[in-house]
């Protein structure tokens, strides 16, 4: 892949000039497709996703794209009990409860700036999320709105409302809550539906090289890493479209 930006999170970009804009009276138009590999209680997905959905309004119509969630787990090994969030943090990342808090502020304000919530006095908890993955796999075989639908409703119901992604009940309401079959959903969630697919997903993808999230690929060829400001994201689309006048650089490598 082509790592156009490769920083989690994402640094303030230097000023750069703005890419040409795409004619909206143009008769050609450009459909990517686009793999957003993340975890429902990753923040910095949430930022990255509502970048990506302004920068795709911006360029619309003269481009369109085509979401496929991919499922990442940040923390497969944690049991139904879950871990106390600020625990966790200090655990995982060495930092100190003060330095938690203020990185909970500084992706407050970046999730402010794309129209996403977080209430991290509600998310007292850390959970495991591997059923939630399997979940977004049934709903891309209904299509992708679908799965963009429970997406989104995943990330308000952690990171906003501080609801545990891993309880049954949480997501059979969501799948209801975003028109899906809530009996289906219960059987899914009841059985092992899912679960390889969901697994060799996660494979394929950590097989080339993803080992942070949101990592984005465009076109299965172009990687963009971390929640990144919605400019960044607009001036990826135009390039890869083939719309700006800079070239890409670097070598291409293909996802299966």
């Amino acid at each position: 892949m082509d790592a156009m930006n490769n920083t989690t999170p994402a640094p303030t970009p230097a000023p750069s000039t703005p890419a040409p804009s795409a004619s909206p009276t143009s008769a050609t138009s450009h459909k990517l497709r686009i793999d957003f590999v993340s975890d429902v209680s990753c923040p910095w997905c949430a930022v990255g996703l509502g970048a990506l959905q302004a920068a795709l309004a911006r360029v619309a119509p003269g481009i369109t794209a085509e979401l496929h969630f991919q499922p990442f787990e940040l923390n497969p090994q944690l049991g139904p009990e879950g871990q106390d969030t600020v625990e966790h943090l200090t655990e995982k990342y060495g930092i100190s409860a003060e330095q938690a808090r203020a990185n909970a502020e500084v992706i407050r304000e970046r999730g402010a700036a794309v129209g996403f919530t977080f209430d991290p006095d509600r998310r007292s908890r850390v959970w495991n999320t591997f059923d939630a993955h399997r979940l977004l796999h049934w709903a891309e075989l209904q299509g992708p709105a679908q799965q963009l639908a429970l997406k989104k409703a995943l990330l308000k119901a952690y990171l906003t409302d501080g609801e545990n992604p891993s309880d049954h009940g949480v997501l059979v309401r969501l799948a209801g809550e975003v028109g899906m079959d809530t009996d289906r959903a219960c059987e899914i969630l009841a059985s092992d539906a899912c679960a390889d697919a969901t697994r060799r997903r996660q494979k394929q993808f950590a097989d080339a090289g993803i080992r942070s999230v949101p990592a984005i690929i465009l076109d299965r060829q172009h990687l963009i890493s971390g929640g990144q400001p919605v400019e960044v994201f607009e001036r990826a689309l135009r390039q890869v479209a083939g719309l700006a006048s800079a070239p890409l650089d670097g070598a291409k490598e293909h996802l299966a």
